[in-house]
């Protein structure tokens, strides 16, 4: 996406066919200028288009009414359109499925109705983009970790190796468990360090839940664009102090899922 001075109102197409309607990706800013060969959600997949209303704008395609949406390259194209779009200027994400009959409904069922909300928001994330903090630890590295930390752990594993599974399985079933809650303490503890040293750059963060039993942090942060060489310095320092227990990377800019809530048309 790139923005221009050029305004460009869209206008419905009344020779729209009844089994198309209108996917809404998100809301931008009214000078938004979309391009040609951006593709969205489809198969074949329409060009990216604006509806505009005010100083504000809906990012749009047009789809297959017939077609059932949730398929994984329907995801993809979905979060694709979003952050591209946030690399470039703000944006407010609509959550996967908003869907309209027609440009007028867009209009008339989002954006007049809720335009002064849109704008402000909007003006309040120019610049910025969300960023994702995450981290994994290494499974031979945290397991290693636990059981030099432990005696239990030590323990359990002495009393299960070269044991048949069947006459030991209380004691790898308490390993197991043992290994869970420690790997949640730490991943509770490290998620602290990380958020700790996210906030002293004075941004808006956000920790998600863990989406995998070796998860180590997951965090969303608010952030001005051109921060971002500070939030690669706060990544690369965590990596260091971490070593190789934790598979540590930074993602973004993206759009901002985690720190705006937008209504869905006749929402």
């Amino acid at each position: 996406m790139a923005r221009t001075a050029t305004q460009r109102t869209d206008q419905g197409d009344e020779n729209t066919e009844p089994k198309t309607a209108i996917y809404v990706y998100g809301i931008v800013p009214a000078d938004v200028e979309t391009d040609a060969e951006v593709k969205g959600i489809g198969d074949p997949p329409s060009p990216i288009e604006t509806v505009r209303h005010g100083d504000i704008a809906a990012l749009v395609s047009e789809i297959n009414a017939d077609r059932p949406l949730g398929t994984p390259d329907d995801l993809a194209a979905h979060a694709r359109i979003l952050d591209a779009s946030a690399s470039e200027v703000p944006v407010l994400p609509l959550r996967f499925g908003a869907v309209v009959t027609d440009r007028d409904a867009v209009t008339g069922e989002l954006l007049a109705e809720h335009h002064d909300e849109f704008a402000a928001a909007l003006g309040e994330l120019e610049g910025k983009a969300q960023y994702i903090l995450k981290g994994r630890y290494d499974e031979r590295a945290i397991l290693a970790e636990i059981l030099q930390e432990s005696s239990e752990a030590q323990r359990l594993r002495d009393a299960i190796r070269d044991a048949p599974e069947e006459v030991t399985r209380n004691e790898r079933l308490a390993l197991g468990e043992l290994i869970a809650n420690t790997i949640a303490a730490k991943r509770e503890a490290d998620t602290r360090t990380a958020i700790e040293a996210l906030e002293e750059l004075d941004i808006d963060v956000a920790p998600r839940e863990a989406t995998h039993e070796r998860d180590a942090v997951y965090v969303a942060c608010l952030a001005e664009v051109s921060a971002q060489p500070d939030l690669e310095r706060v990544a690369s320092d965590l990596a260091k102090k971490w070593g190789e227990r934790v598979e540590l990377r930074l993602m973004g800019p993206l759009a901002p899922y985690d720190f705006v809530r937008t209504t869905r048309p006749g929402g």
